[in-house]
Protein backbone atom coordinates (compact mmCIF):
# COMPACT_ATOMS: atom_id res chain seq x y z
CA UNK A 1 0.00 0.00 0.00
CA UNK A 2 1.66 3.15 -1.21
CA UNK A 3 -0.40 5.42 1.05
CA UNK A 4 1.24 3.97 4.14
CA UNK A 5 4.65 5.26 3.02
CA UNK A 6 3.19 8.56 1.80
CA UNK A 7 1.52 9.39 5.12
CA UNK A 8 4.71 8.48 6.96
CA UNK A 9 6.81 10.69 4.68
CA UNK A 10 4.38 13.61 5.01
CA UNK A 11 4.42 13.30 8.80
CA UNK A 12 8.20 13.07 9.01
CA UNK A 13 8.65 16.02 6.63
CA UNK A 14 6.81 18.16 9.19
CA UNK A 15 8.78 16.68 12.12
CA UNK A 16 5.60 15.34 13.71
CA UNK A 17 5.16 12.21 15.79
CA UNK A 18 2.64 9.47 15.25
CA UNK A 19 0.97 10.69 18.44
CA UNK A 20 0.58 14.18 16.95
CA UNK A 21 -1.25 12.79 13.93
CA UNK A 22 -3.23 10.30 16.01
CA UNK A 23 -4.51 13.22 18.09
CA UNK A 24 -5.49 15.05 14.90
CA UNK A 25 -7.45 11.97 13.78
CA UNK A 26 -8.91 11.41 17.24
CA UNK A 27 -7.40 7.94 17.51
CA UNK A 28 -4.53 6.29 19.37
CA UNK A 29 -0.88 6.25 18.37
CA UNK A 30 -0.88 2.45 18.06
CA UNK A 31 -3.95 2.53 15.81
CA UNK A 32 -2.39 5.22 13.61
CA UNK A 33 0.87 3.25 13.45
CA UNK A 34 -1.07 0.42 11.83
CA UNK A 35 -1.98 2.77 8.95
CA UNK A 36 1.68 3.64 8.44
CA UNK A 37 2.71 -0.01 8.65
CA UNK A 38 0.05 -1.07 6.16
CA UNK A 39 -1.67 -3.35 8.67
CA UNK A 40 -4.94 -1.42 8.66
CA UNK A 41 -6.73 0.37 5.81
CA UNK A 42 -6.99 4.14 6.04
CA UNK A 43 -10.63 5.19 6.49
CA UNK A 44 -11.94 7.80 4.06
CA UNK A 45 -12.65 10.32 6.82
CA UNK A 46 -9.02 10.08 7.97
CA UNK A 47 -7.83 10.43 4.38
CA UNK A 48 -9.85 13.64 4.04
CA UNK A 49 -8.47 15.01 7.32
CA UNK A 50 -4.90 14.23 6.30
CA UNK A 51 -5.36 15.81 2.87
CA UNK A 52 -6.63 19.00 4.47
CA UNK A 53 -3.94 19.00 7.15
CA UNK A 54 -1.04 18.44 4.73
CA UNK A 55 -2.75 20.38 1.90
CA UNK A 56 -2.19 17.60 -0.63
CA UNK A 57 -4.54 15.86 -3.00
CA UNK A 58 -5.95 12.44 -2.19
CA UNK A 59 -4.46 11.27 -5.49
CA UNK A 60 -1.00 11.95 -4.09
CA UNK A 61 -1.58 10.14 -0.80
CA UNK A 62 -3.18 7.18 -2.58
CA UNK A 63 -0.32 6.93 -5.07
CA UNK A 64 -2.18 7.80 -8.27
CA UNK A 65 0.30 10.61 -8.91
CA UNK A 66 3.78 11.47 -7.74
CA UNK A 67 3.10 15.18 -8.10
CA UNK A 68 2.28 16.91 -4.86
CA UNK A 69 -0.70 19.12 -5.69
CA UNK A 70 -2.45 21.30 -3.14
CA UNK A 71 -6.13 20.86 -2.58
CA UNK A 72 -8.31 23.10 -4.73
CA UNK A 73 -9.72 26.15 -3.01
CA UNK A 74 -13.33 25.73 -1.94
Amino acid sequence: MIYSQRIRDLREDKDLTQTDIANLLNTTQSYYAQYENGHRPLPIDHLITLCKFYNVSPEYILGFTNTVKPLPKE
